[in-house]
């Protein structure tokens, strides 16, 4: 996935290359629209239906509390959990709280923490993403953005309990990679996953950022695309169903992911990793 961008670029200089004129671009962009719809789902909303008993944890212990990310325990049917999710919240109020799902280091620092407590008690780790990216602000750079996400990357692949990250809306670079480093990676059937959105890419590459259409098609962003490449496991349908399926898919991947000795576990998630691309 990172290296689809150095890919195109590889062919020719960013002047000589020509946007996509075919068809099909609109299928993409399409689900970048549904991805960013301000009426989608959230992290606190699938929380809520699919978990019971969920206890909210605040803070990093280190500089203070993000509300773009939510994490606590709770119960999967009968199973204690550690979950984690980016939320971007619905109104423009929440939105603004949440700082858009736009995640500051404090808020990578409090999902790592709640993971090693995880560890620490057994709980399996299930992550809920949905970011355009991780706050680029000066305070969170001061404060180091960089490094955090680099922490949760590493800490990640040696974590010795199950790890399932599913992607809600956007999936954006490393603000959504750092809360998927996982044995398994879902995405929902509108959902987006890029190492840059769509007009980034094409500001950079044909410094048009209204190329955003032809961008995506380029970046492999969708589930369908991802799947196919074998970056994501399973794609999950939207639907009246949705929710049923997805607490069903989750309870069953848990428990066979939960007979895998630590050492099993983590030396088939380095695997996975390596095998990327």
């Amino acid at each position: 996935m990172t290296t689809v961008i150095e890919t195109i670029v590889g062919k020719t200089t960013r002047n000589e290359l020509a946007a996509p004129e075919t068809a099909p671009i609109t299928a993409p962009y399409e689900k970048v629209s549904a991805a960013r719809a301000q009426d989608r789902f959230t992290s606190l909303d699938l929380i809520n239906s699919i978990f019971r008993g969920f206890v909210e944890m605040h803070g990093d212990r280190c500089y203070g509390d993000d509300k773009a990310v939510v994490a606590g325990i709770a119960y999967l049917a009968d199973t204690p959990i550690t979950v984690i999710g980016i939320e971007k919240g619905h109104t423009i109020r929440e939105r603004t709280m949440r700082n858009f799902g736009s995640a500051h280091p404090e808020g990578y620092r409090k999902a790592l923490r709640q993971m090693k407590l995880a560890e620490k008690f057994g709980r399996p780790v299930i992550c809920f993403v949905d970011t355009s990216g991780a706050y680029c602000g000066i305070g969170a750079e001061e404060r180091g953005q960089g490094q955090a996400i680099a922490e949760n990357l590493m800490e990640m692949m040696t974590l010795k309990v199950p790890v399932i990250s599913v992607i809600l809306g956007e999936g954006g670079s490393g603000g959504a990679l750092a809360l998927a480093v996982a044995d398994e990676v879902w995405m929902l059937e509108n959902s987006i996953y890029s190492v840059i959105s769509p007009e980034g890419c094409a500001s950079i590459l044909w410094r048009d950022h209204t190329k955003a259409r032809e961008a995506s098609v380029c970046l492999k962003l969708t589930a369908e695309d991802l799947l196919k490449l074998k970056i994501i496991d399973r794609i999950i349908l939207e639907g009246a169903t949705m929710i049923e399926e997805l607490q069903s898919q989750l309870m069953a991947t848990v428990e066979a992911y939960r007979v895998l000795t630590p050492d099993d576990l983590t030396e088939r998630r380095y695997q996975r990793f390596r095998n990327n691309g």
